[in-house]
C-alpha cells in the first residue's frame, strides 16, 4: 500500500487517520504512516503520499515521534484482540512556492502543491537520497489529485528500514470524510487503477467526538512529550487487511458518522477521477 518512485517492496504497513479539534490548529486530520521498506532500485528511492488538503503545508505540519517510534504499533496492539479481516469493501469514485524541501527523520521530504514542479526541486535533495522520477507518475498525480498536497519522502538504501512513523496534520478537504492514501505501485510507474493489488496492512481510525465506550484504548508511555500526545487519540478502531487478500487499487475512506457508529464495514475503497480540462 504505497507508491514508490523506483522498484521496492513494502510490508507490514500501518496507516492511521484521526479527526480532532486541536487547541491551536482547530479541526484537523492527523495522518500516521509506517511500513518496512526494502529498496530494490539501483539507487535512492522515495515514497509518495497524496494528502487531502488545499492548504499549503510546511515542515511545521510534520510531527516528530521522538523517542516514541512505536506509536502506531501501540495503536495496532490496542485493536488486535478485536480486529479481523474480511469486511466487505464498498467502492466509490471521487471527483507561492510550489515545492518545499526539508529533512524529517531519515527522509528528505518534498511538499508540492503542483506535482509537476517536483523535478526542478530535486536538485535540493542530497545525492544519496535523490531518486529518479518517471514524469508520468507526477503527471498522474497532477491529473487525478489537483486539490491535494503531494509528499515525496526520499530515502537511501542504508536508512530505509530505520524510519520512524511519519506523522503529520492538515486541515482536510472534507472534515467529515476520513481518507487514507492507499494507492499501490512499487515500480516507479503510475498506479494501475484497474489492477487488483495484494495487501498487508493495518488501517486505523479515531475521532475525539467518540462516545463513551467507543474503540480500544491506546497504551502510551508515561514520558511521552506533550507536544506529540496532543495529536494522538485516546482510543482507536481498526482492522487488518492481508493474508493473501487482493483489493482493487485505491484509497480507504469512511464517513465520520459511520466511524462514530463503529461501522467499519462501511469502509469504502475510493478511486480518483481524471481531471477534465
Amino acid at each position: 500500500m504505497c507508491i514508490s518512485t523506483g522498484e521496492a517492496a513494502f510490508s507490514g504497513t500501518i496507516v492511521y487517520c484521526g479527526r480532532q479539534h486541536h487547541p491551536v490548529h482547530g479541526l484537523i486530520h492527523v495522518l500516521g504512516y509506517q511500513n518496512t521498506a526494502v529498496n530494490l532500485a539501483d539507487g535512492p528511492n522515495a515514497m509518495l503520499l497524496h494528502l487531502p488538503t488545499r492548504q499549503r503545508l510546511t515542515p511545521r505540519n510534520f510531527i516528530s515521534a521522538g523517542r516514541t517510534g512505536d506509536v502506531l504499533r501501540r495503536m495496532v496492539a490496542a485493536v488486535t484482540p478485536v480486529a479481523f479481516a474480511g469486511y466487505d469493501i464498498a467502492w466509490m469514485s471521487a471527483e507561492s512556492q510550489s515545492v518545499q524541501v526539508f529533512d524529517h527523520d531519515v527522509y528528505t521530504v518534498l511538499l508540492a502543491t503542483d506535482p509537476t514542479a517536483v523535478p526542478a526541486a530535486l536538485r535540493q535533495v542530497p545525492p544519496h537520497r535523490r531518486p529518479d522520477l518517471d514524469p508520468e507518475l507526477l503527471r498522474f498525480y497532477a491529473d487525478h489529485f489537483p486539490d491535494h498536497t503531494i509528499a515525496l519522502c526520499c530515502f537511501d538504501n542504508a536508512d530505509a528500514q530505520d524510519a520512524k512513523p511519519l506523522l503529520l496534520w492538515y486541515p482536510p478537504l472534507d472534515p467529515d470524510q476520513l481518507t487514507l492514501p492507499a494507492l499501490d505501485s512499487h515500480t516507479g510507474a503510475a498506479p494501475d487503477l484497474d489492477a487488483d493489488v495484494p495487501v498487508d496492512h493495518w488501517v486505523l481510525f479515531s475521532t475525539d467526538q467518540a462516545p463513551e465506550g467507543w474503540g480500544e484504548p491506546v497504551d502510551y508511555p508515561g514520558n511521552m512529550r506533550h507536544s506529540l500526545r496532543a495529536f494522538l487519540p485516546t482510543t482507536v478502531m481498526g482492522q487488518y487487511y492481508g493474508g493473501g487478500q487482493n483489493l482493487l487499487n485505491g484509497d480507504f475512506t469512511i464517513s465520520h458518522q459511520d466511524l462514530l457508529a463503529g461501522a467499519l464495514d462501511h469502509v469504502e475503497r475510493r478511486q480518483p477521477q481524471l481531471r477534465r480540462s
